[in-house]
């Protein structure tokens, strides 16, 4: 049986409770101000694929903002200058073809069902990306998070950085930048708590190194 909408909500209502999703706004203010934001022009369109809490595109700096999302309470997370779309990743079919500067997606791409299913997201994403224009990824590396990585009843399709990298290059991008190792692996524990320790952390590579459990790839749109 699906999980419906309601049971979705009920337990990411559980697994993310309201000092945790302050927390988290917090840190991504950070996130985007000293890491995402030198990927994006404040003269882009964006879109942030599998939304959420909207933590991303809520703080990026663009000209058009766009939350894809499936959770009927993404709109209620958006900001005033953010365009909510409740539609599946796989049909994005409000974007024209080439209209798109900056498709973002952060821990969408293991709750995917298939690689099929994947294949045709990548492929959405392809015809909505202006030529030679950005995806950025972020999601668990099943490489160095395979402890942890099932511990989330909604995970499904375990991909390392190599896989990952693959699949891409699959579905005609380019693979222009690899993290393997990026952020810890959850809000919950050892991602740094505060925004100076974040700043710092996003400084040191060793610390990326150390205690890095989630992979960070950029990969541009290869033209016809």
């Amino acid at each position: 049986m699906e999980p419906t909408a309601e049971s979705m909500r009920k337990l990411y209502d559980k697994r993310f409770g309201a000092e945790l999703k302050a927390r988290k706004e917090s840190l991504w203010k950070v996130l985007c101000s000293d890491f995402f934001q030198k990927y994006v022009s404040e003269t882009d369109t964006v879109v942030d694929l599998g939304a959420g809490y909207c933590e991303f595109i809520n703080n990026i700096r663009c000209a058009r903002k766009f939350a894809v999302d499936l959770n009927e309470d993404t709109p209620q997370s958006a900001a005033s200058d953010v365009t909510v779309l409740l539609t599946e990743a796989d049909k994005m079919t409000q974007f024209e073809d080439n209209s798109v500067d900056v498709v973002f997606t952060s821990n969408l791409f293991e709750h995917i069902r298939s690689k099929d299913e994947l294949v045709s997201i990548l492929h959405e994403v392809h015809r909505v990306l202006k030529p030679g224009k950005t995806l950025l990824v972020m999601m668990p590396n099943i490489r160095y998070a395979y402890r942890e990585y099932w511990d989330y009843y909604d995970h499904h399709l375990p991909l390392s950085h190599h896989s990952l990298s693959e699949v891409l290059t699959y579905t005609d991008f380019d693979v222009k930048e690899v993290r393997s190792r990026f952020l810890p692996y959850t809000f919950k524990t050892r991602l740094p708590q505060t925004d100076f320790l974040l700043r710092l952390y996003l400084r040191l590579l060793p610390a990326q190194l150390l205690f890095g459990r989630q992979m960070f790839v950029v990969a541009q749109k290869v033209s016809a």
